[in-house]
């Protein structure tokens, strides 16, 4: 007797505060070949489970708007698409930093779906409080407060693009400590003890993707060893993270300025895994803002 196979397909719930660029990932994500469904009901996610599903993954949007919409009414969509055999459930929650969200709004001239009269950030503040119980449960969780557009195309279609659900994806980025902490990384690693570029003035001005630069940095013996370890530990880890079922992992060097240690760890890094054979990404935050300034100078 031939018993048949159940090829896994996924089934994206995409959710987030108002102009955080939910409605941007679900058409990149329709792109991909997803069958997509923006301000998908909650309360219809059972109907929908309840026909024949389409043969190939399913992007739903959900908006906090919807009347029916809560963080009990997630978790139970979540419970019943995990218990429909084939669909492997995933969260993708879009997440903004305030300020941004206050100028996106003020730029659109629209009005914050929560918000009464005119006071937008009262609904932000409301909204995202409905929303926290969410975010804590979010599979993948991507902060666009940074991105533009064609960046954050690339990120759905990394960590989304159909057929790589069997693999697991290591989003490596660098930082800087005094612009805050990245809020969607699952691993951090400090490079401020290492030599510091900055403090060279033919250096201050480049970046740790220079070749001075990064000779500069591994000058310190404390570098090479550094590197060493991480890579020993990330290499070790990376398969149990795997085995655990997730398809997703973000890693974050941080130095002062992020411009100079921690692009050049991450640079390394990233090479490292990715010479391992895993699906690496590299973004760094720092650089990708100070191009965007210099382009609208």
């Amino acid at each position: 007797m031939t018993v048949a196979m159940i090829v896994p397909r996924r089934l994206v719930l995409v959710t987030g505060p108002s102009g955080a660029g939910r409605s941007s990932a679900i058409r990149v994500l329709e792109d991909l070949g997803y069958e997509a469904i923006d301000n998908m009901p909650v309360r219809l996610i059972r109907a929908l489970l309840n026909d024949p599903m389409p043969d190939k993954p399913v992007a739903l949007g959900i908006d906090p708007r919807n009347r029916d919409f809560s963080s009990t009414a997630i978790s139970d969509a979540l419970g019943q698409v995990a218990g429909v055999p084939g669909l492997v459930p995933e969260l993708l929650y879009l997440d903004c930093r305030m300020d941004v969200l206050l100028n996106r709004f003020s730029e659109t001239r629209r009005r914050h779906p929560l918000a009464e009269a005119d006071r937008v950030e009262a609904g932000i503040l409301r909204e995202k409080e409905l929303l926290a119980p969410v975010r804590e449960r979010a599979d993948v969780l991507l902060d666009t407060s940074d991105l533009n557009v064609h960046q954050l195309r690339a990120e759905v279609e990394h960590w989304f693009s159909p057929g790589e659900q069997t693999q697991l994806a290591v989003a490596v980025q660098s930082f800087s400590y005094k612009r805050g902490l990245p809020r969607s990384v699952d691993m951090v690693f400090d490079c401020r003890f290492l030599k510091n570029p900055y403090w060279e003035p033919e250096l201050r001005t480049k970046t740790g993707l220079d070749s001075d630069v990064k000779s500069h940095i591994w000058s310190d013996p404390r570098a090479a060893e550094f590197e060493a370890r991480l890579r020993d530990l990330l290499l070790w880890q990376l398969p149990s993270v795997l085995d655990e079922g997730k398809s997703h992992l973000s890693v974050a060097f941080g130095c002062t300025g992020g411009q100079h240690r921690s692009v050049a760890m991450a640079e390394t890094l990233a090479a490292a895994l990715a010479e391992a054979g895993w699906q690496v990404s590299i973004r760094h935050r720092e650089l990708d803002r100070r191009k965007r300034e210099e382009a609208s100078a």
